[in-house]
């Protein structure tokens, strides 16, 4: 029986993943997020270990990421983001000029740009919103000097603190702050190859030490249990509307995974023995191919454990600490794997909410979820296991220092605490093997147990009938002109299929997700299709040629086409009361990470001639006392210094209208029944007429940070005059 001084065991799992940004006809890099993310997350991630040599962890490489990292650091691989920050700013041309003054701000403004008072400044010259007849005017009023800053600028920020703070050619940039010289943005380019040149083999080192085990995913990160069947998304949706063809092919599945273990040898020295399937995906008939890889463990989200135990949980009324926190063991058709599964809630404080709170705080908080697992687990098990499985980094911009603060305190706390042990996978399941084994395993993926991310949109669809189609003409072409392909294009073509049956376009199709560089992923992923028939000597058919997004979805839903005159009572009191407003709707604006539930639901703001208007709605269902726990704090950034807190009283909603750190006074037009409502008049914004006015919601309690609207951005608009209808009108 376990005693009171036996450890729980922590499995932290660092997924490490970018789509492949390549065109393989072209050779250029559409997107620079493999560099960029190289320089801030992939060495700094595993090199801050060395601190704490009791930490052990596991990094989950894919391996289109990395076969990418070597391309930049092997074979002088070019993106068109740094093909624009290299070139002289002196010979840059007007198109080139409003390429960089909409792409060169791609950071998290909070963390990454307004720290750097050039950088902010050259922001806030560009406006806060970047449509393109803005770009148009703005471009004249940006020098010479102001572009090269800004190509600099762009690519410093993004290099890890862990450079900044050690690096002198860094530290001298950073002191500099503008006026920065052709010479400089030169050698910052190259000091970014230098770095990205030190992270396979700092995993390496790490990984020999046994302080870090490598785990890997299918090549392309595909979703397998869709590659080998796309009827499988009806085990968990069984109305959900599937792709016209039916796509079957396990042969891609096996094939995919065969690539990756071997890749994975020829950087590593040896086979991986841990896989997370793409986005956690599983099913029965995934388990034989990838038993048959040499793979013994894999892993997934807690909801796949609930939904395949379901019947057997509901009977014996079980708790999630009677049976999360172990590993199980799945057997089909003679072969096993060790499967764990990811404590969602865990995960996800790191993920989304611990970025916003005081390191010590959030590292305080997260030993203590940890002790309560403990001491509720340990009645019934020896031995448990939590394990937390996270983006391994897009989180850290949303955190102050890139997240070395919270890493410091984290670390430092789980090192000196005798009833934690962390551990690598491979080595706990040698001590602890599974005790049990699952009768079934439901198929499903890591986000809402289903794969609705990647099929049953319309996009989605006709993503998956442009694969169908284009394998199907790649076989057919291979059989009819068999001897007579040039063989490395075959490959070529062979490679453009594997690469489109990743996951990562899916995820910005439909609904569930979109970022500034949604019509960058829909038409890179229709040209890895097209090239398949480029290298086989046919024309791509049209459709390829054709957006598979069928609207232009930007971050704001709606905008604001005229003067509205709701009444402030909580409700909404007609369907036109807010017509006119502009819309952010937090549903639909997912990024490269994926929350699973947000508080907020829909943020409504608007005006008449002299009061600026804002709704926000909860998320449908949500507790009543729960929400009334909340603090909302709407900022603003134009005009600076305001910020109106809004909370609950005795059941009634209050807000105070705070400027400055003294001036402070009761918002009298508030209101919440259904929803939150409120009127904020212009003159108490002290904003004339025709000045941007550009704010975001937080949602707190308790002090402490829930979540941001928008990410990493603001919400924006024109204090309007008295023709602003008229104007609308007239466009």
């Amino acid at each position: 029986m376990p005693t009171s001084r036996d450890p729980i065991y922590l499995a932290i799992i660092w997924h490490m993943h970018q789509p492949y940004y390549k065109d393989l006809v072209t050779r250029e890099y559409r997107l620079p997020w493999v560099r960029m993310h190289g320089i801030k997350d992939y060495f700094d991630m595993v090199s801050i270990l060395r601190e704490f040599p009791s930490i052990h962890q596991n990094f989950n490489l894919v391996p289109c990421l990395l076969e990418q990292l070597e391309d930049y650091t092997d074979h002088q691989a070019k993106d068109f983001f740094a093909d624009l920050s290299l070139k002289p700013a002196k010979d840059l041309k007007k198109a080139e000029r409003i390429s960089i003054l909409h792409n060169f701000f791609f950071a998290e403004w909070e963390n990454m740009i307004k720290p750097w008072p050039r950088y902010w400044h050259l922001l806030k010259k560009r406006g806060f919103r970047a449509d393109e007849n803005r770009l148009e005017q703005v471009e004249k009023i940006f020098n010479e000097q102001d572009f090269l800053d800004l190509q600099v600028w762009f690519n410093l920020t993004w290099f890890d603190p862990l450079f900044k703070k050690n690096d002198p050619f860094l530290k001298n940039l950073l002191r500099k702050g503008e006026g920065f010289t052709e010479e400089e943005k030169g050698l910052l380019m190259q000091k970014q190859i230098e770095v990205l040149r030190r992270i396979v083999p700092e995993y390496r080192a790490l990984s020999a030490t046994g302080q870090v085990e490598i785990s890997t995913t299918p090549f392309y990160h595909p979703i397998l249990p869709l590659l080998c069947n796309t009827d499988r998304a009806r085990d968990a949706c069984p109305q959900i509307t599937l792709p016209r063809r039916t796509f079957i092919h396990p042969e891609d599945a096996r094939k995919q995974i065969e690539m990756a273990t071997a890749y994975h040898e020829k950087l590593f020295g040896s086979k991986p023995v841990g896989m997370w399937p793409s986005e956690g995906s599983v099913s029965e008939e995934i388990i034989p191919i990838i038993s048959d890889a040499g793979i013994h463990w894999i892993a997934t989200d807690e909801e796949i454990l609930t939904c395949s135990l379901l019947p057997d949980l509901v009977k014996a009324k079980k708790e999630k600490k009677d049976f999360l926190f172990q590993p199980y063991r799945v057997k089909v058709d003679g072969r096993e794997l060790d499967i764990l599964f990811r404590d969602h809630g865990l995960s996800d404080l790191i993920g989304f909410v611990y970025s916003r709170w005081d390191p010590a705080d959030a590292a305080k908080d997260f030993l203590h979820h940890l002790h309560q697992i403990r001491d509720a687990a340990l009645g019934s098990r020896k031995a448990p296991l939590v394990t937390i499985i996270l983006d391994g980094e897009n989180a850290w911009e949303h955190y102050r220092n890139d997240g070395w603060d919270f890493f410091t305190e984290l670390y430092t706390r789980l090192s000196h605490d005798p009833l934690i042990e962390t551990t690598t996978v491979r080595s706990y399941l040698d001590r602890f093997p599974p005790e049990t084994t699952l009768s079934r395993l439901h198929a499903g993926s890591w986000i809402n147990h289903n794969f609705r991310v990647w099929i049953g949109h319309e996009e989605d669809n006709l993503s998956w009938d442009a694969l169908y189609e284009t394998r199907e003409f790649l076989v057919r072409t291979e059989q009819e002109k068999k001897g007579n392909i040039d063989p490395e294009k075959l490959e070529r073509a062979w490679k453009e299929i594997f690469i489109a049956e990743g996951s990562d376009w899916n995820w910005w199709y439909g609904d569930d997700h979109s970022s500034q560089n949604d019509r960058d992923f829909d038409e890179l992923y229709r040209k890895h299709l097209a090239n398949v028939y480029t290298l086989m000597g046919e024309d791509p058919p049209d459709h390829l040629f054709l957006p598979i997004l069928r609207e232009k979805r930007v971050e704001i839903t709606s905008e604001i086409t005229a003067f509205m005159y709701p009444e402030i009572d909580g409700q909404v009191t007609n369907y036109y009361e807010w017509i006119p407003a502009a819309l952010y709707d937090v549903s639909t604006v997912g990024g490269t990470m994926h929350q699973a539930d947000s508080l907020i639901r829909r943020i409504y703001y608007g005006f008449d001639l002299d009061t600026f208007y804002l709704r926000m709605d909860p998320t449908r269902n949500l507790d009543a006392e729960l929400f009334q726990s909340l603090t909302f704090e709407i900022h603003f950034v134009g005009p600076p210094g305001i910020r109106i807190v809004a909370f609950f009283e005795k059941g009634k909603l209050r807000a105070k209208f705070l400027r400055g750190e003294n001036q402070e006074q009761e918002l009298s037009r508030v209101a919440y029944d259904r929803i939150i409502e409120m009127g904020i008049p212009f003159v108490a914004l002290n904003v004339p007429v025709g000045q941007q006015v550009s704010f975001f919601v937080l949602v707190k309690r308790e002090q402490m940070e829930l979540e941001k609207w928008p990410l990493g951005a603001y919400l924006s608009f024109e204090v309007p005059s008295k023709d602003f209808e008229a104007i609308m009108w007239s466009v």
